[in-house]
C-alpha cells in the first residue's frame, strides 16, 4: 500500500488526536480508518471527514492499517496530509 511512501516524505499522521488537529486545520488529504476501530474512536473523524469531501479509505483491521504504517502497534486511524 502506498502509506509507506507517504510516511518517508512525513506527511502520514497516525492516531486520533493527529488526525482530529489536522482536520481541523484542513490539512488532511486522506484518512484510512480500520473496520474494526471502536465507533467512539473514529466517528468524529468520519463525520468531519465527509463534511470536507476527504476521501475515506477502509483497511481490514487495526493490527493491518499498523504494518501498513510501519508500527509495532495496532492503528484505528491514519491520514495523509497536504
Amino acid at each position: 500500500m502506498e502509506l509507506e511512501k507517504y510516511k518517508k516524505l512525513n506527511r502520514l499522521i497516525i492516531g486520533k488526536k493527529q488526525t482530529e488537529r489536522s482536520l481541523q486545520k484542513n490539512e488532511v488529504e486522506c484518512i484510512y480508518i480500520a473496520k474494526d476501530a471502536d465507533e467512539d474512536v473514529v466517528v468524529d473523524i468520519i463525520r468531519v471527514g465527509n463534511e470536507k469531501n476527504i476521501e475515506i479509505i477502509y483497511v481490514e483491521n487495526m493490527k493491518k492499517l499498523g504494518e501498513i504504517c510501519n508500527i509495532d502497534v495496532n492503528a484505528a486511524v491514519a491520514a495523509v496530509i497536504k
